[in-house]
C-alpha cells in the first residue's frame, strides 16, 4: 500500500495594502476560529502590510468580539468546545508563554470544564514577530498577527517556505500579479486568493499538502484512488495449449448478408 498522508500546517495569509479590509476581517474570521480553529487548513499566522496593520487589527478584534462561544448543537454559536482536555490544556500552555503579546482574547464560558467535561478555548489574537517564532502548529482557535514592510515581503515569504509546512496559503490583494509572485515561493497543496482558506470542496479543490504538511495525491484528484490500486499484469502462452499465435494476427473479415 503507497505512503499517502494528510497532515497539518502553520497556514498563513498574506494581506498587502490593496486588499478590501472588511472581506479580510470575514475571510480571517472563518479561517481562524470556524470550527473552533480544528481545521487541519485553519489559518495560523496572519501577515498583514504595515500600512493598513493598525486598521485591520481593530477590526479584527471588533469581529471577534461579535463571536458566540458555546454549545456547537445551538444555530447560534459561532466557536465551539476544542476536541478534549489534552489539546485545551496545550493551547492555554502556549497562549500563557506568549501572555505579553496577547492584543485580544475573547471571553470563554465561565467553567470550561463543564458540560460533559468540554473544553472552551477562547479565541485569541496574538502579535508576534514572524512565523520562525512559533515552534509548532497551534491547533485551536489562537491566531498570530505579524506585521511586514512592503520590500520586506520577499524575507516574509522565505520564512514561510522555510517553515517546512506546505498545506494552505492564503493571499488578499488586488494585484493580481503580486497574487502569482507569493505562490511562486510558497510551495502549498491548496492557496486561495482573496477568500476564506477553509471548506475545499473534494472535487472541486483537490485537497492535499507538501512536506510536513503530507505527502502523495490530493483527496478528490484524478490520480488519489489509482493510488490505492495494485497494478497486475498476466501474460498467456498461447501455443502451449495449441493454439496459433498467427491467428491473433489475421485482419479482420467483414461479416455481410450470405
Amino acid at each position: 500500500m503507497p505512503f499517502i498522508a494528510e497532515t497539518g500546517g502553520q497556514n498563513a495569509m498574506i494581506v498587502d495594502s490593496t486588499a478590501l479590509l472588511e472581506q479580510v476581517v470575514d475571510d480571517v474570521v472563518a479561517s481562524a476560529f470556524g470550527s473552533a480553529g480544528q481545521r487541519c487548513s485553519a489559518l495560523r499566522v496572519l501577515y498583514v502590510q504595515e500600512d493598513i496593520a493598525d486598521d485591520l487589527q481593530r477590526m479584527l478584534v471588533g469581529a471577534m468580539q461579535a463571536l458566540v462561544i458555546g454549545d456547537p448543537r445551538d444555530p447560534a454559536t459561532d466557536v465551539g468546545p476544542v476536541i478534549d482536555a489534552a489539546a485545551w490544556t496545550r493551547l492555554e500552555d502556549h497562549v500563557r508563554r506568549l501572555e505579553s503579546q496577547v492584543v485580544y482574547r475573547c471571553e470563554a464560558p465561565a467553567d470550561p470544564g463543564a458540560e460533559g467535561g468540554r473544553r472552551f478555548c477562547a479565541p485569541t489574537l496574538i502579535e508576534i514577530r514572524s512565523i520562525a517564532d512559533l515552534e509548532a502548529e497551534h491547533f485551536g482557535p489562537v491566531l498570530h498577527f505579524a506585521r511586514f514592510a512592503a520590500a520586506a515581503l520577499p524575507f516574509v515569504l522565505a520564512d514561510i517556505q522555510r517553515s517546512g509546512y506546505g498545506l494552505t496559503l492564503g493571499v488578499h490583494s488586488r494585484i493580481h500579479q503580486r497574487a502569482t509572485d507569493v505562490m511562486a515561493v510558497v510551495n502549498a497543496g491548496n492557496t486561495y486568493v482573496n477568500r476564506d482558506m477553509v471548506g475545499a470542496v473534494v472535487g472541486v479543490q483537490p485537497f492535499g499538502g507538501e512536506g510536513l504538511s503530507g505527502t502523495g495525491p490530493k483527496a478528490g484528484g484524478p490520480h488519489y484512488l489509482p493510488r490505492f490500486a495494485v497494478e497486475r499484469t498476466v501474460t498467456w502462452n498461447t501455443t502451449a495449449t495449441g493454439g496459433n499465435a498467427e491467428l491473433l494476427r489475421l485482419p479482420e473479415t467483414p461479416v455481410g448478408p450470405s
